[in-house]
Order: structure tokens, then sequence, then C-alpha cells
């Protein structure tokens, strides 16, 4: 007599955000951290009003209790590569009860959500964190490039009390900042003089950049005005102010950079420019600066996953490299994987 295959321990279920909020919330409370807005204006935000339509959602259940267990995501992008349409997906809020939270059942809800993107979708990618690479890995997912983080000192008052005697920084930190203001300034001289301006909220200029801009090469969201509306004006996590940079000469908008400050540090998390793909110009990043100087800030850093030619503008002005996080990902079957395919990304690409 053949015995019967065990039962499943644990089970997947497609799930719809319009029907399945409650039990989502449930899993992320005490297990995620969404900053400011919480968890129902998060929800609200990315699986209700999203302008891609709703995220692929995963739940898993303990199949002995019938408790729900585990929740995954897959965010929808809109995205090129090579110039040509693609669907991409992000995977967000990731989360297991603290009594399931082992490698078996990790591995079944990514497995879940892999199969499901597979689906519908023809990139799925994500930033896991340093714990989890090992399971993503397990889950079938390479290493398609990575993020760096890059600063650049305006001020440097307290990040030289940080290494040295207060009454020391004290003296050499203006003598830093007005050689540095200097520095700018010469290049501001040598570049093509341009005009920067802070907004409130992403207009119709945003659009022109987008459409005047090199896309041809490599894989990127599209960053058109919809995009940034949803992305930072719509969004539940803090406010986001724009520098608009043109050509004061006919108006014409050239970059635009997505700002936010936090503790006098201006945190840039999306731009683009007319320069696309090549990268954005020196000028454009000077321009950032002057602005961001202007309004007090002691810092602006970045995070970009891009070719090294396309950081030429920003290592021109000053920028340093920080940290470096892997981006992991899967081609699905319809999404004819491009080999050595450029990945153009910054920290907006996450989940928000």
């Amino acid at each position: 007599m053949t015995a019967a295959p065990p039962a499943a321990l644990y089970t997947l279920h497609d799930a719809d955000p319009t029907q399945h909020r409650d039990i989502v919330l449930s899993i992320w409370r005490g297990n995620l951290h969404h900053e400011r807005g919480g968890h129902e204006a998060k929800y609200r935000w990315f699986y209700l009003g999203g302008p891609d339509g709703p995220p692929i959602l995963q739940l898993m259940r303990h199949a002995p209790s019938g408790d729900w267990v585990g929740v995954c995501a897959a965010g929808r992008r809109r995205m090129l590569c090579n110039g040509r349409d693609i669907r991409g997906g992000v995977i967000v809020d990731f989360a297991v009860v603290p009594e399931h939270r082992s490698l078996g059942p990790a591995l079944i809800l990514q497995g879940g959500v892999m199969a499901a993107g597979a689906r519908e979708l023809d990139l799925l990618y994500g930033f896991p964190n340093p714990k989890a690479v090992a399971a993503v890995k397990r889950g079938g997912y390479t290493q398609l490039t990575q993020i760096v983080g890059h600063a650049r000192v305006l001020r440097h008052a307290r990040y030289l009390s940080r290494h040295m005697p207060i009454p020391l920084a004290s003296v050499i930190a203006p003598v830093l900042d007005v050689a540095l203001w200097a520095w700018d300034g010469i290049g501001r001289l040598l570049s093509p003089k341009l005009h920067a301006e802070w907004l409130e909220r992403a207009d119709a200029r945003l659009d022109a950049v987008w459409q005047q801009s090199e896309r041809g090469e490599g894989v990127l969201m599209v960053r058109d005005a919809a995009y940034a509306r949803w992305r930072f004006d719509e969004a539940p996590h803090g406010r986001t102010r724009y520098v608009l940079v043109s050509n004061p000469a006919n108006g014409a908008p050239m970059a635009w950079f997505a700002t936010r400050s936090d503790a006098g540090v201006l945190r840039v998390r999306d731009f683009w420019s007319t320069d696309g793909v090549r990268g954005v110009n020196r000028a454009c990043v000077g321009a950032l600066l002057w602005a961001a100087r202007a309004s007090g800030h002691v810092a602006v850093t970045t995070e970009i996953a891009a070719p090294t030619p396309a950081l030429t503008g920003w290592r021109a002005c000053g920028f340093f490299e920080r940290a470096r996080h892997p981006v992991y990902g899967r081609w699905s079957g319809t999404g004819d994987a491009p080999d050595g395919a450029a990945m153009h990304l910054t920290s907006a690409d996450k989940d928000g």
C-alpha cells in the first residue's frame, strides 16, 4: 500500500488588494515599519492607488492552524528595456510572522511571488537586506547590479566634529566651506549658465524632460510627470520638493531632482535629465548644489545604479561613494532577457 503524500504545511494564495486589506495589515503590524504615514496610508497609496494597477499580492497560510502567516507583493512598474516597453515589478513588503520566520516559509513565499510574477511581468527585481541575500539566491534570483550611495558635503562643521575636537572643527570647517564654495563657483563659470527653481509638485515640465531624453539603452523606469505625481506628491511618507533646472535663454527644462530634506541633508530620491541614460551633466548637478546650499542644507545625498560613464556629472561635482547594496532580479520567460543590459535605478525604484 502506497503511503499518501504529506499534507502541505503552508499554502499560497493569490490575493486581491481590494479584498484582503485587513489580512495584510494584520501581518504587517509588528513585522514591518512604514515610515510616517503608517500601514493604512501606505496601503491606500501603494496597493489601491497605483497608476499601473494593483500590485501582485501573495498570502501564505499555515495549513494546520489556518492562520495567515506571510505576505509579499510586487508593485508594478512601467519600464523600458533598450527602448522597448516591458512590464516590471519590484518586490515589496515581504513579511512573515515571528513564529514561522525560517528559511522554509520564506522560500515558499518567494516562490509564490516569483511564479505570479512570471505570469504577469517581464522583470521582477528587489533590494534585499544583507540577511535576506542567501534566501533570495536560493529562490532563483541573480544579482543584476548594485545601487550605490553618493554624498557631497556643503558645510563641514557637523561632519568634522565627528572626527576631531569640536573647537578644532569649528576653525577648519569655515575654511573648507569657503574653498568648496569657490570651487563650485568656478565650475559654474566654466559651465553653461542654468536656472534652478523649487517646485512643490510635479508639472508638465517633467514630461518635457522625459520626452526629450535619451532612453535607448538599458533598463529604466518611465519617469514622466504622472509617475512623479504618484510616487512623490501623493505618497504618505513625507514632503517632496523638486529642483527644476532649465536653460534661462529659452526656459527649456533640462533636469529635475525629487528631494526630501532630512535634518539638514537634502536627499535626492530620484532625478532625470534630457541627457537620459548618459547621465546628468555637470552643469545640472552644479545647479542642484547651488540650490541646496542657498536653502541652508549641509549636504546632498543620492543613490544610483548606472554604468560608470553616467556618474561623470556627479563625480565632477565632488560626490563621493558611500555604501553599495545589491539589486537582485529575475527575467520571466516572456521577458526576452538582454545579456548584460545596464540598469538605471535610484532609491525611488524601491517600494517607497
